[in-house]
């Protein structure tokens, strides 16, 4: 048995002390709210960034935290909430949100604006299939949006995951939902990988990620559609009404909020009106007073 596999049985499960501490720190630092029955989700998690760092008890690894400074804290701080965060996505999840941005969202947009700028934003973006989606679904539209200036954004928290979708490389579940004209149309099957695909330069093109936190991060502004799906779940309702609020001021007032469908605003925010669009919910920023 290897060194590494002794020392991860030999690290416990977080004491109820423990995961007290580091629930309130991840709190503090991310809004991302853990209830007491993911103290085993936590444990496991954590153990991964004991490992690399040599060490042996979870209290000795929030002790580390607490030292840090600087550019060094900001490094560790990163790859905490990289392994805390979770990340579940595929192309074209729930696939009615896209179908209300490219038959409506987009026309709509396209007759409204006379800079002939298009913003989306996919806030918590993972590893990268729901931009990828996105500028699929804007290169589908291309006959209406032809001379315009295009910018898809995919931030995160979690640098791993944006990583990740830099290379874009995807296979198996993740890409199971693509259609196969769309598969044929923006990948390029990878020779030497059988079943993994690369997405092609115009997908690239369109899109940047980088990292952000929302609560610790500026927002990006004069947005015409957010994407910010299946995200608020993991937050208070404090930290909900903080995100949507910020949401409001990032966004263009013309512009259209997707969040998931299991998701509302309903006591969170007044400051959108609920629109359904070819079935699937979509906020809309209210009248700025």
């Amino acid at each position: 048995m290897n060194g590494d596999r002794l020392m991860e049985i030999n690290i416990k499960r977080l004491t109820e002390e423990e995961f007290n501490k580091f629930a309130k720190l991840i709190y503090e630092e991310s809004g991302i709210f853990l209830k007491e029955t993911k103290i085993t989700l936590l444990s496991n998690r954590l153990r991964k960034r004991l490992q690399p760092l040599n060490l042996k008890e979870f209290s000795d690894y929030f002790e580390y935290l607490q030292k840090l400074t600087g550019e060094q804290r900001k490094k560790e701080y990163e790859m905490l909430l990289d392994v805390v965060s979770t990340n579940e996505t595929y192309f074209f999840r729930n696939e009615r949100h896209f179908d209300a941005l490219t038959q409506v969202c987009i026309p709509e947009l396209v007759k409204i604006k006379k800079n002939r700028k298009l913003r989306i934003w996919s806030a918590a973006c993972s590893t990268g299939e729901e931009p990828y989606t996105i500028a699929i679904c804007v290169l589908e539209n291309m006959h209406l949006l032809n001379g315009w200036d295009i910018q898809i954004l995919g931030t995160d928290i979690a640098p791993s995951v944006l990583d990740f979708a830099r290379i874009g490389e995807y296979s198996g579940r993740r890409i199971e939902k693509v259609p196969p004209k769309f598969l044929e149309k923006y990948f390029i099957p990878k020779k030497d990988e059988p079943g993994v695909y690369a997405v092609k330069d115009e997908l690239k093109k369109l899109t940047n990620f980088y990292y952000l936190n929302f609560f610790k991060d500026r927002f990006p502004v004069d947005m015409d559609v957010i994407f910010c799906r299946n995200v608020m779940i993991y937050f208070d309702k404090i930290y909900q009404r903080r995100l949507v609020a910020d949401f409001y001021k990032s966004i263009n007032d013309t512009g259209y909020l997707f969040i998931g469908h299991s998701e509302t605003l309903h006591s969170i925010s007044e400051d959108f009106e609920y629109r359904k669009i070819l079935e699937s919910p979509v906020y809309i920023p209210k009248a700025r007073k």
